[in-house]
């Protein structure tokens, strides 16, 4: 495969300018809400149901619900933060 054709479909965001420091919060508080979704799902796996018997929507739900919550509550933890000043302070280096 020859790679010097390759051809990009959209620009890769400079950080330190407001498009990429955007572009990279985004993509932290993804990351954050991924991790927070992790430990809902490890925390909550024997959970038991106290309304009904193994309704068989109730794990979609309770699936659903636990990636509405992490999503919600990403940025709000510290790891997105620290994840971007990391990531802010590596792309000044390489831009010098």
């Amino acid at each position: 495969m020859d790679i010097t054709n390759v051809q990009y479909n959209k620009a890769v965001p400079n950080i330190g300018s407001k498009e990429g420091d955007k572009a990279l919060r985004e993509k932290t508080d993804q990351f954050e809400a991924i991790i927070v979704k992790m430990m809902l799902d490890e925390s909550m796996k024997d959970e038991k149901n106290l309304f009904s018997t193994d309704d068989p929507g109730d794990k979609i739900f309770k699936s659903m619900y636990r990636e509405e919550l992490s999503n919600a509550s990403a940025g709000g933890f510290g790891f997105s933060q620290m994840l971007f000043e990391h990531l802010s302070q590596k792309g000044e280096k390489t831009e010098k």
